[in-house]
């Protein structure tokens, strides 16, 4: 893509705040001019986008979510969203990646400070979060997020069957992540597991622990292939936790912090939106550029005249505004304990950021024809990668469905059990 891309969200339509209209132009100036022209490779070999991340390094985002006062760039949640958009833009792996990363910083910074907490506790987590972000911040670290293993703990309606029992001076750490991006590639594993105090004790998901496990700790690999349809270049290997001892200073949050987050913040599962939110935005700038001949390395025919052509480009572009529409107003009610209402919208604009970047890349691909098929163009990428976005937990679109349709028809505590009476 050319450097005359604007921003997905006009500063001045959407009223962007001053460090908002900064911080995504610098991740629109790096997606143009470095990330756009690395995508296909990644995607190409499946490797991780190091480069990438180097530039992330460099530019400050890598700390874009780590607090002011501790050196970071202090974007609050949605100017997070709004810039992560931009990266998704040009490579999707990379965004999908990077939000894995900002999370440890997002959920422990912003997030957390809108939770309850006593004094004790703010303390503890004060000198917990002070220690990890030095480590972003100072020397560059990675930190990734595993998440999913497999059953229904991702979802949120089980304990992870990752365990921490308690031991001398920390936890002894065992368990499985699938689908774990960045392994062996990030410094650092933000693992979400049970704490036990026992090995045998039952697991609860109000023990639910967050920790950073470092990639070097023994007892740590990265099993597995990694060959997918989309999103190659996450390289989402397995990774295996034997006997892994975790110092208590490695807490991400105090004790039980987590669950009251993601009780009480239900928008925090929502970051994984903005990749597919840059790929709807790219797909429809690649239709717009092809339809009047201005693609790179292509000869400048046109096809622009054709009312087939104007239709689908119509078609896209109404598709594309109610995707921003609805998932920027969700974003912006991002805040502790929202109400049904703003809970319900977000699991609408999750699901129809997830759908629509396909839906909108379908339609590219049918709209440009053959040559647009070619991998040497962004264009069937941006479809595979757009096809993963509903199958990410712990929100895909199935679950939103059935997440909405319950709640709209059923209010706190009703059952149908004096109906069956």
């Amino acid at each position: 893509m050319d450097s005359g891309d604007t921003a997905i969200f006009e500063p001045e339509n959407w009223r962007l705040t001053d460090k908002q209209i900064e911080l995504a132009t610098v991740a629109r100036k790096l997606g143009q001019e470095k990330f756009a022209q690395r995508a296909f490779e990644y995607d190409r070999e499946a490797t991780f986008p190091t480069e990438n991340y180097q530039d992330l390094a460099t530019s400050g985002l890598l700390g874009i979510c780590v607090p002011e006062r501790f050196g970071g760039a202090g974007a609050d949640y949605q100017t997070y969203m709004l810039t992560a958009a931009e990266i998704g833009r040009y490579c999707g792996a990379t965004a999908l990646t990077f939000n894995m990363h900002v999370s440890s910083c997002l959920w422990t910074g912003f997030l957390a400070d809108g939770l309850e907490m006593d004094d004790s506790q703010r303390k503890e987590h004060e000198a917990y979060r002070k220690h990890h972000y030095a480590r972003i911040v100072e020397e560059g670290a990675i930190y990734a997020q595993p998440f999913s293993e497999g059953g229904a703990a991702a979802a949120g309606f089980k304990a992870f069957g990752t365990t921490a029992v308690r031991s001398d001076g920390g936890w002894i750490v065992n368990g499985k992540k699938i689908f774990a991006s960045l392994s062996g590639h990030a410094d650092y594993y933000g693992v979400l597991c049970t704490e036990l105090e026992h090995s045998d004790e039952k697991p609860s998901r109000r023990n639910t622990m967050y920790i950073a496990i470092p990639n070097t700790a023994e007892g740590v690999s990265v099993v597995g292939d990694w060959d997918p349809l989309g999103m190659r270049g996450t390289v989402s290997r397995t990774l295996i936790f034997n006997d892994v001892f975790v110092p208590y200073q490695e807490q991400l949050m105090p004790r039980g912090i987590y669950y009251s987050a993601a009780q009480n913040w239900p928008h925090m599962f929502m970051t994984l939106t903005p990749s597919y939110m840059g790929i709807a935005q790219a797909a429809y700038d690649f239709t717009v550029r092809y339809l009047r001949g201005e693609i790179e390395g292509m000869p400048p025919v046109k096809r622009r005249m054709y009312p087939t052509k104007q239709l689908a480009a119509a078609q896209m572009r109404i598709m594309l505004e109610q995707t921003k529409a609805i998932w920027f107003q969700a974003i912006s009610e991002a805040r502790p304990g929202p109400d049904k209402a703003s809970v319900m919208r977000a699991w609408a604009a999750q699901y129809t950021v997830m759908e629509n970047a396909n839906e909108i890349s379908r339609l590219a691909i049918r709209t440009c024809g053959g040559q647009s098929m070619l991998r040497t163009l962004p264009l069937e990428r941006l479809y595979r990668d757009s096809r993963c976005g509903s199958l990410m937990l712990p929100w895909t679109a199935e679950l939103c469905m059935d997440k909405l349709g319950r709640e709209a028809l059923y209010e706190e505590g009703e059952t149908d059990d004096e109906d069956a009476a």
